[in-house]
């Protein structure tokens, strides 16, 4: 009895505890530190394309929301030619930030 007791509150605890765990879709969010505003494409491994515009120098934007896999961000930044791009993978139950960094070439990094 001593025994069945003991496999029901271990198997009770296994549970609870993978009840807890959970499989969230990895989120992202860009900050510009340029001195200029931007646009922002986030095409996602599950197709989908999310703009974000107009976002201010020095602003940081909401998290969103994608599928897991991997990420391409391109920014287009008023007054520049160029439109750097970055690739990076985005894992379930992860936050990425997309920063479109000031200097004299753009260029975005990722902080994971």
């Amino acid at each position: 009895m001593k025994h069945i007791l003991l496999s029901l509150v271990g198997a009770g605890l296994i549970l609870s505890l993978s009840a807890c765990a959970s499989d969230e879709d990895p989120q992202f969010r860009i900050r510009n530190e340029r001195s200029d505003k931007a646009n922002v494409q986030v095409q996602t491994s599950g197709g989908n394309t999310i703009n974000l515009n107009d976002i201010a120098a020095g602003q940081t934007t909401q998290f969103q929301s994608a599928a897991e896999g991997t990420i391409v961000a391109t920014a287009v930044i008023q007054n520049e030619t160029a439109s750097p791009t970055a690739t990076f993978f985005a894992a379930n139950d992860t936050r990425s930030t997309i920063v479109i960094l000031a200097g004299d070439a753009p260029s975005l990094r990722i902080d994971q």
